[in-house]
């Protein structure tokens, strides 16, 4: 609490009467104590930033009576993650045992809202149900990843697999010099 301090009056012979000086003290506990207790307060009613998780969901092991799942060419869309930040993509399978079928052409583009975004979101409109493999070169950061996996739920993309990249694959990168 607030004290006020008064000093006796100075023993000086006559003269003028001065006026008494004051002097203030604060006493600061309550003040303290009232930050301590805002502060516990704060402290236990306020709820710590949860870590955004990614729902992942792992395919079956397989057993004798489940066969591969095999994708149709007409739904598959791959996308290859380079270096320099960019996604190679191509619709279809690459399938170079199979001659009857041509090579898929190869297309480039950046992460961006412009770039992969727009092209699932265009493969959505054409083929209702678009199965994407997604493929990380050697090359690929791991940012390259996060981000891939981010516009698949940016897409609301429900059918979509991490998949190594065969080399196949890569040759292709290669061949279209992209």
């Amino acid at each position: 609490m607030a004290e006020i301090q008064q000093k006796a009056d100075s023993g000086g012979k006559g003269g003028k009467k001065r006026a008494k000086k004051m002097s203030t003290k604060i006493d600061m506990t309550p003040m303290v104590d009232l930050a301590f207790l805002l502060l516990t307060f704060f402290m236990l009613t306020t709820t710590f930033a949860k870590p955004n998780v990614m729902q992942l969901t792992m395919p079956v092991k397989k057993t004798n009576d489940v066969e591969d799942t095999k994708i149709k060419a007409s739904q598959a869309m791959t996308i290859l993650l380079g270096k320099d930040n960019k996604a190679y993509y191509y619709f279809g399978l690459n399938t170079p045992n199979d001659k009857t079928v041509p090579k898929p052409e190869m297309k480039v583009t950046n992460f961006s809202a412009n770039g992969i975004r727009q092209i699932i979101l265009t493969r959505q409109r054409q083929q209702p149900e678009p199965i994407i493999l997604i493929k990380p070169t050697d090359d690929a950061k791991y940012k390259n990843m996060v981000d891939i996996l981010d516009e698949m739920n940016i897409t609301n993309q429900k059918k979509y697999a991490l998949v190594k990249a065969p080399k196949e694959d890569l040759d292709l990168i290669k061949e279209s010099a992209l």
